[in-house]
């Protein structure tokens, strides 16, 4: 009978366990990288792609989705006990609704690409970051401005909109200081992380 060699064993065993449940620590960006290194790949190709740095990217997933594949908006409710309609379309890892999404896949020619994919919920994120800069002339790096055009679209950031929303500013001040932290953070493993997937787990 054939059998696999047990370091492939192994290495398939943590991929599909990486990628089935959420991370056990989400407030470390290394943790969460050390658990899915194919999360860190992706990161990277959206880095080297769009141009928005890893710790930007990752703290929109950690704000949006907590790292939850499938997450939703929770439901309304009738009468406080019937359950209603949810409150938008908005799903997976990026909490992309509907139309942004089917316009991202109409921008990109990326075919095929869900919202509970973790490596096409990071590139939708880039794309949507990189169009904000082109369009608002926000840095990269300021992912404070960045959640609020994500937030308000890029008509209503132009607009301004988000003044009106003090919850909302308050949370775009959340997504900011956890991009700091894991940038922080990501300093201190890079170099590891860079290695490869390989050379970290059997060498």
């Amino acid at each position: 009978m054939f059998r696999l060699p047990l370091f492939l064993l192994i290495g398939i065993s943590l991929i599909l366990a990486g990628c089935s449940s959420q991370p056990k620590n989400i407030n470390n960006v290394c943790s969460i990288f050390d658990e899915n290194y194919d999360w860190y790949e992706a990161a990277v190709d959206v880095q080297k792609k769009w141009g928005v740095p890893i710790h930007v990217t990752m703290a929109f997933i950690h704000q949006e989705s907590k790292f939850v594949s499938d997450a939703q908006p929770p439901r309304t409710t009738f009468l406080w006990i019937f359950p209603g309609p949810r409150p938008s379309s908005a799903y997976g890892y990026a909490q992309a609704l509907d139309e942004t999404w089917d316009h991202y896949i109409s921008s990109t020619k990326n075919y095929g690409a869900d919202r509970d994919d973790f490596d096409d919920a990071v590139d939708f994120i880039g794309w949507y970051n990189f169009t904000s800069h082109k369009r608002n002339g926000i840095s990269k790096w300021n992912a404070k401005h960045l959640y609020l055009a994500y937030h308000e679209g890029h008509g209503g950031y132009s607009r301004r909109t988000y003044n009106q929303k003090k919850w909302l500013l308050k949370v775009s001040d959340k997504v900011q200081r956890r991009a700091s932290q894991y940038l922080r953070q990501y300093k201190t493993c890079k170099a590891d992380l860079e290695r490869g997937w390989f050379s970290r787990t059997f060498l």
